[in-house]
């Protein structure tokens, strides 16, 4: 069982960066890609930005690239965001998920596991 724990989120300005942290318990930790997932009030969980377990490949929604980052540190167990340049519309809750997928998956039903989620938001 891999437990998922984010921090991070907080109010800012448009335009201010924020950095969300995820951090796993367990030892698959770096065998796993790792994903960050927004959610909107009323729709589903939308992919962010993933990157696979050794940080060689990642990818983006297309919105947020060039705006935001991620990276990992596997001696640390954690994933975390980047988020530069924030619009009001991203004031959102995000989440980490792991995948046993030793690729960058998109697709929410490729994570096995989910954290509990970080408040982001924007303030206009």
């Amino acid at each position: 069982q891999v437990q998922l724990v984010e921090s991070g989120g907080g109010l800012v300005q448009t335009g201010d960066s924020l950095r969300l942290s995820c951090t796993a318990s367990g030892s698959t930790f770096a065998t796993a890609s790792m994903g960050w997932f927004r959610q909107v009030a009323g729709k589903e969980r939308e992919f962010v930005a993933g990157i696979s377990p050794r940080g060689v490949s990642t990818d983006y929604r297309e919105c947020v690239k060039g705006r935001f980052a991620i990276y990992r540190d596997n001696a640390k167990n954690t994933v975390y965001l980047q988020m530069n340049s924030l619009k009001p519309e991203e004031t959102v809750a995000y989440c980490c998920a792991a995948s046993n997928f030793r690729t960058v998956m998109k697709r929410r039903s490729s994570y096995e596991y989910w954290g509990q989620g970080t408040q982001v938001t924007v303030s206009s």
